[in-house]
């Protein structure tokens, strides 16, 4: 199953990405996730993409951001 990556990575205050409207969380999983949560993840982000609507990417998708999300998700 393909990414939804857009290579428009900017995350708004709430660490969404404005490009492909997946959570950083999600993001950091999706190489691992199975095809059904690759697949709850996908029927998201049409209604996510509604309600970002407007907002713009106020941070970049860091390499520290990207380790403290990973770091989170072990526990």
């Amino acid at each position: 199953m393909h990414s939804p990556c857009v290579a428009r990575c900017g995350l708004n205050e709430e660490d969404f990405c404005m490009g492909c409207f997946r959570h950083i969380d999600e993001i950091v999983i999706w190489s691992s996730a199975s095809d059904e949560q690759k697949q709850q993840i996908l029927d998201t982000l049409a209604a996510r993409k509604q309600q970002f609507l407007g907002e713009t990417n106020n941070q970049t998708l860091s390499r520290a951001k990207w380790l403290d999300a990973e770091k989170r998700l072990k526990r």
